[in-house]
């Protein structure tokens, strides 16, 4: 069956408390000041912004409070402003995390190893629209899903930011260009697990970005709080970064 592109009236949704620490604190309720629409791609209902004529694609794979949130859908049009078709997919069917406390139970009917398979089917949609570059950025839990797609070269360009679950392992098997955003402050993909990981890509001779960013935690590139001036400067930093990695390496 052909994956096809539907106009749909889906509404998306996020709850939450800010807060700089993605997987404690959900995305605050914001209308957001988007400027994307919202479809169904392969079955998925997805955030899209952008050309959709552009030959050049970048897929936006969430954190566990999923497609909705305002800073994301935002960061997404600013990767769209630099000329691409940026699709941001539901991966979790309209059953994002609303509680960290029940993450372990989440995670049985939410792993990143089935968001891969629900990926392809839009990466093959893209392809039949024309898009002949396909790049993808994945934060916290949507990083493991972009890794695992960088590996088997289902992309051409990967970014991760603020990683969750990606081992050592998985990044010497990356084919691809890949980013890689890491926080000082964080627990999950701290400073010398990046560095690690940067080691690993080199020996690899796997062309990369790897930056961590000073005085910043875990989820800061769309957790950041709009009253703290030093944390919104390094998440716009991080954001123009993630820009420029993607037109260096398409």
């Amino acid at each position: 069956m052909k994956a096809v592109f539907q106009l749909s009236d889906i509404k998306g949704s996020s709850s939450s408390m800010s807060g700089p620490q993605c997987c404690e604190n959900p995305p605050a309720i914001s209308s957001g000041a988007e400027s994307g629409e919202l479809l169904q791609i392969a079955s998925l209902n997805s955030y899209v912004s952008g050309n959709p004529d552009s030959k050049s694609a970048v897929i936006f794979i969430s954190d566990v409070f999923g497609y909705g949130a305002p800073k994301f859908r935002q960061l997404a049009d600013k990767v769209a402003s630099a000329g691409y078709y940026v699709v941001v997919p539901d991966f979790f069917h309209g059953d994002p995390l609303t509680s960290f406390n029940d993450i372990e139970n989440w995670l049985k009917n939410h792993s990143p190893e089935q968001a891969v398979e629900f990926a392809k089917p839009v990466i093959q949609a893209l392809k039949e629209k024309g898009t002949t570059k396909i790049g993808a950025a994945g934060f916290c839990w949507g990083a493991k899903v972009v890794v695992e797609l960088a590996k088997d070269a289902e992309i051409q360009v990967a970014a991760i930011l603020h990683p969750s679950f990606v081992t050592l392992d998985d990044i010497k098997g990356v084919k691809v260009p890949i980013g890689i955003f890491g926080a000082e402050i964080d627990q999950r993909s701290p400073p010398e697990l990046i560095k690690e990981f940067e080691a690993a890509v080199v020996a690899n001779k796997v062309n990369h970005f790897v930056k961590i960013y000073p005085g910043v935690a875990h989820g800061w590139t769309v957790r950041y709080k709009d009253e703290d001036e030093a944390e919104v400067k390094c998440a716009h930093e991080a954001h123009q970064d993630l820009v420029d990695w993607f037109g260096k390496s398409f």
